[in-house]
């Protein structure tokens, strides 16, 4: 027990002190100042190699890569997963849930700290077919985030399937190997067409997503029973999601990168915290898996009509909840809030503050050397940062909790 308490300890504590010293030192700008200028020179470099991709343009293939790019998106995996939970292969999903937070923390934060551009619109031709694009496009480019994700994900997909049904043939191991690496291959051929990103953005997503799926592979086994089995683990969850909300490097120029990441550290805590309560009732290896007799193609069908709406449900509830409760709380302790778009009178009130403090953090690439979120707000808390997370936290929880037990209670 002492020693599980201090190696969180120890963990907890060197992420708050990477923070103060990453802060002190301006780590953020010191790293940008070296690899912004290489990675924008390349990007320039890399347009005419995307404008002759762009000449084979026609409709079929903006129809093809645009739809890929929304199969490969992160929206589709959020919706995807909660099907992996209900289908009974819990392990899988709580490991595919975890490494897409994780990757989207780290490709985010690298993109935020590089702060490089995409490519240059026009010449080239930027194609966003949807709203999940268009908020893409806002973003910084280097590395590409479809790709890491990409790379990590349908990497660990074919890692459990091999595992799971002990595939023993060669060729059917190629084959499954091939497939992957067409859809990695599809998908960054796709980004550079789209216009979404340089070839530089392409091969450093597939580089970082390498490496992060060699290194996921060998620790899953063990976060996945600290997880089922372990001691203080939603009190550790919920410290680490805190501070990973501070560790968060601030861009050069405000992004939406951030608001996905929230979004996932909550996602990431829902989870953890309703696995820890209800694994030997919901997800242990013995629950029925989809497709045999104990859970059938349509009684699974009717998990999934009873189960989207009530975590659609959830979530709604969650965001109107937090948006009551939050500034609340932060009126009662006296912290200053304000909101950028939940609660417009927020807005409003203190609309002219902090657009005062938008145009001087905009005006000015050394004002923007602090490393965190809050550092150049200090005057002031962003409460849709806690709406947020709690709203999807919410989520997350009703997938492995609330839904399982209205299954349990339907007898589905």
């Amino acid at each position: 027990m002492e020693s599980i308490a201090l190696w969180q300890a120890t963990a907890l504590c060197g992420i708050a002190s990477w923070i103060a010293v990453s802060s002190c030192f301006n780590v953020t700008h010191k790293i940008r100042s070296l690899l912004q200028p290489w990675a924008s020179h390349h990007v320039a470099a890399g347009t005419p190699a995307v404008l002759r991709i762009q000449k084979h343009q026609n409709r079929y293939l903006d129809a093809l890569f645009s739809g890929l790019s929304c199969v490969v998106s992160v929206p589709f995996y959020t919706a995807f997963l909660p099907f992996l939970f209900w289908s009974g292969h819990g392990k899988l999903a709580r490991q595919m849930t975890l490494l897409m937070a994780f990757c989207d923390y780290s490709g985010n934060c690298i993109k935020d700290v590089v702060s490089a551009p995409r490519p240059s619109s026009p010449p080239v031709r930027r194609v966003t077919a949807t709203k999940d694009e268009e908020d893409n496009a806002l973003e910084y480019g280097l590395p590409s985030s479809h790709t890491l994700n990409t790379v990590c994900l349908s990497g660990y997909l074919l890692h459990y399937v091999l595992s799971y049904m002990q595939v023993q043939d060669p060729s059917l191991t190629c084959a499954a190997v091939a497939f992957v690496c067409l859809l990695v291959g599809l998908t960054g051929w796709g980004r550079i067409y789209l216009g979404m990103h340089s070839l530089i953005d392409i091969i450093c997503g597939l580089l970082i997503g390498l490496m992060i799926l060699a290194s996921w592979l060998t620790v899953h086994d063990h976060i996945d029973s600290f997880i089922i089995s372990g001691q203080n683990v939603t009190t550790f969850w919920a410290t680490l999601s805190f501070l990973l909300l501070f560790a968060y490097p601030t861009p050069e120029f405000p992004t939406p990168s951030f608001e996905y990441h929230t979004a996932f550290d909550g996602v990431a805590f829902g989870i953890v915290a309703g696995i820890q309560q209800t694994y030997q009732q919901f997800h242990h290896e013995g629950v029925p898996k989809i497709f045999t007799a104990e859970l059938t193609a349509p009684a699974f069908l009717g998990r999934a009509a009873i189960g989207i709406p009530t975590i659609l449900l959830v979530k709604f509830c969650s965001k109107a909840l937090s948006k009551w409760i939050l500034p609340l709380v932060s009126n009662t302790l006296g912290i200053p809030i304000r909101s950028t778009g939940y609660i417009p009178l927020l807005n409003a009130a203190t609309g002219k503050k902090s657009g005062g403090n938008m145009k001087q953090q905009q005006s000015s690439v050394g004002y923007i050397q602090k490393l965190f979120f809050f550092s150049n707000q200090m005057d002031s808390f962003d409460v849709d940062t806690g709406i947020r997370f709690l709203q999807y936290a919410g989520l997350a929880w009703s997938v492995v909790d609330l839904v399982p037990s209205i299954f349990s209670y339907l007898g589905l």
